[in-house]
């Protein structure tokens, strides 16, 4: 007859689940995790006590606090691991009816556990608890990446700022944060929710108060209009703690977008400054047409006209004399701030500047179409004036562009057009002849798309064979290259655009570069299917030649 359990046991199961739900509670998970937990714990325990080799299994009841203990032993022939098997006939002592292959319990009486024991099980415990804690808190944050929430800042380590979301902590690192922004250990703080990565040590959410959609955010959340659709924020620019600019566009022609985000007396866009510690927002109205929207971009400058070179992607901006230092803004900010608006690389001239550039350039084909084409001064300036500005468009526009051009006619523009045609082959024969100087296989120059003077400077930069050109990724080789302009007031973005790919100059496309370097690299592959032809036959010689001795 089995003997009733001593009461101090009874209170001992009582206490097991009082601290399975407390901690279930406190950390948000779910309690049979934590006696989960509470299992492997035990199960640690006795293996400590009966011997790590034994396949000893631990079972607490969640309703009643009933813990089973009990050792697996497979039923075998022949024993050949003690712990864990079992022989027929000693197994019949355990179960009836057991049989090879059968899996039979052993129970084990319960153990006491010593203060090592009890540590080790706490450890056990604690790590498992705080694993499925972990896992819950990126399975609630993962998918709110975009979010704006508020939390209380926990502590400030190293310049980071660690904030208490409630159920998870996140961080605002150094470069995420408003500059001179005072914060304070219990201050609440409302940040964008960057993104949440699972790492080692727990999720790591990463907030931000200095992108561009913190400030979309928080419109968003004062300007009903555009929580509802009706207007959109199609772009936006900040400075942290200084100045941003937004582009917005109205789906309702009665409503005004500018209007609509100041609010009466600008109470809504003074409700975001107060939140981005005063930065000045300007609000501009968005146009598809790209001069339009830089022009309302550059404000509160006075723009004479706009340039756009699509091939180069950058934009020429002409402003009056007086407006030069207000359309770069302060240490170039608002220039800056305009391009980041558009996407675009814009370069500030003057009057003055632009009418010198303009001089220059006149000046420099004219020269050109001198020289090339062997005409005087008045047919060169004549053909420049008409829009000409190289040999390849006087050699190959249609005849009928040329003849038309008052003064000219048909005899006048065939001929130009062979002394252009003549002057190409002349340009390229010097460039070939450059060309294996430097030592540039031939192999590279009749690649798809590249000229002689293309692979000039393909070996001016140390790219001589095809193995060579196939190294390239496509980016390295076609990437554009722009100008290092100081008056964008952004030296250090300005000095990385200058860099580009080896043929950057030369304005070839994306698809263009693909083709240049699949051909170069052709040769791999032939090289792969001559070896594969070439390994059967081989096989066979060999084979043959052993036939024979």
């Amino acid at each position: 007859m089995a003997s009733t359990p001593p009461p101090a046991a009874t209170a001992n199961k009582a206490e097991l689940l009082a601290i399975a739900d407390a901690v279930a509670r406190e950390k948000l998970i779910d309690k049979g995790i934590v006696i989960e937990a509470m299992e492997d714990a035990i199960q640690r325990a006795a293996r400590a006590r009966y011997g790590q080799e034994n396949d000893i299994r631990a079972k607490l009841d969640p309703n009643t606090g009933d813990l089973r203990l009990w050792r697996v032993l497979e039923v075998v022939e022949e024993v050949e691991d003690n712990f864990k098997q079992i022989d027929p006939k000693a197994a019949q002592k355990l179960q009836d009816g057991a049989s090879v292959g059968d899996f039979i319990v052993d129970p084990l009486p319960p153990i006491e556990f010593g203060r090592i024991a009890a540590q080790a099980a706490k450890q056990v415990i604690f790590q498992k608890v705080r694993d499925a804690e972990r896992e819950r808190q990126y399975e609630e944050f993962k998918d709110r990446a975009g979010e704006v929430i508020t939390g209380v800042v926990k502590r400030v380590e190293f310049g980071h700022v660690v904030v208490d979301l409630g159920r998870a902590e996140g961080v605002i690192r150094r470069d995420q944060q408003i500059p001179r922004e005072m914060v304070r250990v219990g201050d609440r703080i409302r940040s964008l929710i960057m993104r949440v990565s699972r790492e080692v040590r727990g999720p790591q959410i990463f907030l931000s108060r200095a992108h561009p959609d913190f400030m979309r955010k928080l419109f968003a959340q004062e300007v009903p209009e555009i929580y509802d659709g009706i207007i959109e924020i199609k772009a936006a620019a900040r400075d942290p703690g200084s100045r941003a600019k937004i582009g917005v566009i109205s789906y309702d022609s009665s409503i005004d977008p500018v209007g609509a985000c100041v609010g009466m007396k600008g109470s809504r866009v003074q409700a975001v400054v107060q939140e981005l510690q005063g930065e000045k927002i300007d609000i501009i109205p968005w146009s598809e047409d790209l001069a339009t929207f830089v022009v309302n971009a550059l404000q509160p400058a006075t723009v004479s006209r706009v340039v756009i070179d699509e091939e180069e992607g950058r934009i020429e901006v002409v402003v009056p004399d007086d407006q030069l230092s207000l359309a770069i803004g302060r240490r170039g900010q608002n220039v800056r701030l305009a391009s980041q608006l558009t996407d675009s690389q814009i370069d500030i001239l003057t009057e003055a500047d632009a009418s010198e550039k303009r001089q220059r350039e006149f000046t420099e084909r004219t020269e050109m179409f001198q020289n090339e084409l062997d005409v005087d001064e008045t047919l060169a300036q004549l053909l420049v004036a008409e829009g000409f500005t190289s040999l390849e468009e006087v050699a190959y526009v249609p005849q009928d562009e040329i003849s038309v051009i008052e003064g000219l006619d048909e005899e006048i523009a065939e001929e130009l057009q062979s002394r252009a045609k003549e002057a190409l082959e002349r340009a390229e024969e010097a460039a070939r002849e450059k060309r294996r100087e430097l030592g540039v296989e031939d192999a590279v120059a009749e690649l798809p798309h590249v000229t002689e003077v293309m692979a000039v400077t393909l070996g001016e930069a140390g790219f001589k064979t095809l193995d060579d050109v196939a190294d390239l990724a496509t980016d390295e080789l076609i990437q554009k290259k722009r100008a290092d302009n100081r008056r964008r007031g952004d030296s250090r973005r300005a000095s990385e655009d200058s860099k580009g790919g080896v043929l950057g100059d030369y304005g070839l496309t994306e698809e263009q570069g693909n083709e240049i370097i699949m051909a170069a690299r052709a040769h791999w592959f032939e090289d792969e299917d001559e070896a594969e032809a070439t390994a059967p036959a081989a096989s066979e010689e060999d084979a043959a030649a052993d036939g024979n001795q």
